[in-house]
């Protein structure tokens, strides 16, 4: 027997309870949760990879099956819908065995139109979740992603079960096996293109499996901060800088999202990346309940700015340095967001189950999470440090231009820039670095 399997059993208890009380709530019967359907490349013969709805693979680690479904009412064993086409061109899927089996009165379909056959014939009071609505409207659902029904799963998603933290644990574990073979890889001169290839190698996944475009970048494109273009030219060793990954794994459905920084050789950029590490370990141990993200966020923004003049890039005050913006120019990007089910999770900016929004401050739009933090929470923790020349521009014409140290941005450049990221689970009396933890 797995040893997931008794983690699970509680897992889909407390995603019963969840329906329960939302349907309850709403006066719905049921929801009708779909895997989702393959899409077709414009013009070709070809689908795009396809990625499962994810209210859908909160229930059960199906990620790769299209036209499943999930008929779910709080208190009746929950039906899944399995789609096992007759088909000689692709792979059908295995019959399910795994330690989710027993959790469910599972039925197979060999075409997609067979699902109708085992909806309840009364609709009305069924929702239904997923992202095809045009399916939902033939089946005759007239109640398609209630949005008081996804604000109460959003913001009750938050909240990791012990199985979901089992999960992600293992996605960690994995995912650092990958981290320190694509550090390997670049300190024996690999290209960015080699480099993804050592680790996804090591994580057994390949891009298709991944939670999201590994970013892969040597030297100035550490600054493009969604960089995934993968050069194939090997660097010579005096050009060569620095190296920054930012890669995950998915694991059961749950993602990993861990960056490391790494200069090539010792100096100025080393020190920094150094420097930012231990800033960033210092502002996990302020992490606790109670807390708004918000104030983390800030509270990483003052220390960027005591880094800047510590590291005499910028002459200017703490307070002074966050609040002209200066400190966004080097830091544009937010602290960090959920993790779970997707990367970035959903309900970060949620208040409350009914939804309410409270957005980013203005002055930092970027950020991705404005909620209290609470025990079974799972965070990045993600503060960066870079020479982007787009931000810099504006801030060297501007007021404040003459208070930072241009000569030494300059040498930085070619560096591109730090980032450093830990995936953390808050506790009622602490925090557990699942990325540390797991060696890295």
């Amino acid at each position: 027997m797995s040893s997931y399997s008794q983690l699970y059993v509680q897992h889909i208890e407390t995603l019963q309870r969840r329906t329960r009380d939302i349907l309850a709530q709403q006066g719905l019967e049921g929801l009708a949760i779909h895997s989702g359907q393959s899409l077709r490349v414009f013009l070709d013969d070809q689908d795009y990879p396809f990625k499962v709805n994810p209210h859908f693979k909160a229930w059960l680690p199906v990620l790769d099956n299209p036209h499943c479904w999930l008929l779910v009412d709080g208190h009746s064993k929950p039906v899944l819908l399995f789609y096992r086409p007759v088909d000689f061109w692709h792979k059908v899927p295995d019959l399910p065995s795994a330690f989710w089996v027993e959790q469910f009165d599972i039925r197979f379909l060999t075409r997609p139109e067979q699902v109708a056959d085992h909806l309840p014939a009364q609709r009305a009071n069924w929702a239904y979740i997923g992202g095809h609505l045009e399916v939902a409207e033939l089946l005759g659902f007239s109640q398609p992603n209630p949005e008081a029904v996804l604000n109460y799963l959003h913001y009750h998603r938050a909240y990791k079960t012990d199985y979901e933290q089992e999960c992600l644990r293992e996605a960690n574990r994995i995912g650092v096996r990958g981290h320190l073979a694509a550090r390997d890889a670049f300190l024996a001169g690999a290209s960015e293109f080699e480099i993804n290839l050592a680790y996804m190698k090591a994580v057994g996944q390949g891009a298709s499996d991944a939670p999201y475009g590994n970013i892969v970048a040597i030297n100035e494109n550490a600054a493009v901060l969604h960089y995934t273009h993968l050069s194939h030219q090997r660097i010579a060793d005096v050009d060569r800088h620095s190296f920054l990954i930012d890669a995950g794994v998915d694991f059961h459905g749950y993602a990993s999202d861990i960056t490391r920084t790494w200069a090539w050789r010792r100096g100025l950029f080393a020190d920094l990346v150094a420097a930012l590490e231990v800033q960033q370990q210092e502002v996990i141990g302020e992490m606790r309940a109670g807390l708004r993200y918000t104030e983390l966020h800030l509270q990483m923004h003052r220390r960027i700015a005591r880094l800047l003049k510590e590291f005499e890039l910028v002459e200017m005050s703490v307070e002074g340095a966050v609040e002209s913006g200066v400190t966004a120019a080097f830091f544009p990007h937010g602290l960090g967001h959920h993790l779970g089910l997707q990367v970035h999770d959903v309900g970060g900016f949620m208040q409350d189950e009914r939804g309410t929004h409270l957005a980013a401050p203005e002055a930092h739009p970027f950020l991705r999470c404005t909620r209290i933090m609470e025990p079974r929470q799972v965070f990045t923790i993600e503060p960066g440090l870079y020479f982007i020349d787009s931000l810099l521009a504006p801030l060297q014409s501007g007021e404040h231009g003459r208070a930072i140290n241009w000569e030494r941005v300059d040498a930085l450049r070619p560096c591109g820039g730090i980032r450093i990221e830990d995936n953390v689970l808050l506790h009622e009396h602490g925090t557990e670095n699942l990325t540390r933890q797991a060696g890295l």
